[in-house]
């Protein structure tokens, strides 16, 4: 398995999920993102949720969550 790996290409109108390594850098994050799911957009995936700081309206459903297929790795929601 990669250290990053898109896990459902849209989960909102603006956003996505992948499933990382705990030490997966945003840049790298956004990387595999981009490459393999284009946005669209013309500023393409450029937000990786990390702390309720990140989520607009405080949605704490929306903060990393841990992969319960792989254990050791989170789930991200990424937006646009």
């Amino acid at each position: 398995m990669k250290r990053v790996e898109v896990t459902r290409c849209w989960t909102g109108l603006c956003s996505m999920q992948v499933c990382a390594i705990p030490d997966a850098t945003d840049e790298e994050i956004l990387e595999i993102c981009n490459k393999e799911n284009p946005s669209g957009t013309e500023l393409g995936w450029g937000k990786v949720i990390r702390e309720i700081e990140d989520v607009l309206g405080g949605n704490k459903g929306m903060l990393p969550g841990p992969c319960k297929d792989f254990p050791g790795r989170i789930h991200y929601l990424v937006f646009c």
